[in-house]
């Protein structure tokens, strides 16, 4: 084995295990806080952390098909609680009890706003849909606190409180819910057309289009698709607590975009899983969670949060360099076996 193929075999290994890193700081995690809390690991509380990670995955979900296209949706908290009091106002106002119409008006309702900001961004030409999304934000919030007149609405259907409630052998629904949904997007990432084009024009807006790829329309589309997944996050906040707030899913959208980026996708777009960010939902969920039960000032809560997110951008730095680094090596290897086959 010459030095330069060594080289490469040692890139490998560190590469591969620092695209590792998202999970083996999950699992680091979850046994230091097993070791200081004999209550962390019952079957009751990681039923709890699965309830409470849910909301944020669902973002998430949605939150990683924009940013693989090199964008970013600041709507999506201010989407909850507009889509929370709509549902509400079909219970309250038309009287629908039965409830079979509101979580499909909830999710509904967030794609149509997810379309509005898309739609801004791709056909207003403004140059980031961090513009287009912040509008977004700012009109959904002001509209859920007009239509609600700045009030909690109480009394959500029981199909949305079985949503947000119900436990199934102990397993929350809103978990297998969040694991349908991820299945179905890792589905439409890894097998469908769709999203190839998505990875595509995250990594070059301009060479997807000379490639045919219908670049406005799949932008459009993840901004629908992070729309929905923040109108069905507020069917399991909504199911919780058996009401509507205006002031529902502040500051979501920062911690979606942190499980999102923490899992290992990139903001310059082109690279993202579905794995990786569940897993930094789970790590941001674990670590709310575990520090509560260590009784922790909640302010300190939000600077072990930042510190991940700091090791996770990190991780992306590191990354980066060692795929450059390789493919040099690659290249240099390539060139010496054609200089010994001459």
């Amino acid at each position: 084995m010459s030095a330069r193929t060594g080289s490469s075999h040692q890139l490998r290994l560190a590469l591969t295990a620092v695209r590792m890193g998202p999970a083996l700081m999950l699992l680091i995690i979850v046994l230091v806080l097993s070791l200081l809390s004999p209550v962390f690991l019952s079957g009751r509380n990681l039923g709890n952390i699965g309830l409470e990670t849910s909301v944020v995955a669902l973002l998430a979900l949605g939150q990683l098909l924009v940013i693989i296209t090199a964008g970013i949706d600041l709507s999506v908290g201010s989407l909850i609680a507009l889509s929370s009091v709509l549902g509400a106002l079909w219970v309250r106002d038309l009287e629908l009890v039965e409830g079979w119409l509101v979580i499909p008006s909830m999710m509904l309702g967030g794609a149509l706003a997810g379309a509005v900001s898309g739609t801004l961004f791709v056909k207003g030409k403004l140059p980031h849909p961090f513009l287009a999304t912040l509008a977004m934000m700012m009109i959904a919030r002001g509209a859920a606190l007009l239509i609600s007149g700045g009030q909690p609405i109480t009394g959500m259907p029981e199909s949305v409180r079985l949503v947000g409630t119900y436990r199934l052998f102990g397993v929350p629904l809103a978990v297998i819910v969040v694991l349908v949904l991820a299945v179905l997007v890792h589905l439409l990432l890894t097998r469908i057309t769709w999203g190839q084009w998505i990875y595509a024009v995250g990594a070059s807006k301009e060479g997807a289009r000379r490639v045919g790829v219908p670049v406005d329309r799949v932008l459009i589309s993840v901004y629908v698709m992070s729309g929905f997944f923040a109108g069905t996050a507020a069917i399991v906040v909504s199911g919780q607590t058996n009401s509507a707030y205006p002031t529902a899913g502040n500051l979501l959208e920062l911690s979606s975009i942190a499980a999102v980026i923490i899992g290992g996708a990139s903001f310059f777009g082109g690279r993202g899983t579905v794995f990786g960010a569940l897993v930094g939902a789970l790590i941001l969920g674990v670590i709310q969670n575990g520090l509560n039960l260590l009784n922790v000032n909640p302010s300190w809560q939000y600077v072990a949060l930042g510190v991940v997110v700091i090791l996770a951008v990190e991780l992306d730095v590191v990354r980066s360099r060692l795929e450059t680094r390789l493919r040099s090596v690659q290249v240099e290897e390539k060139l010496e076996r054609k200089e010994a086959q001459e």
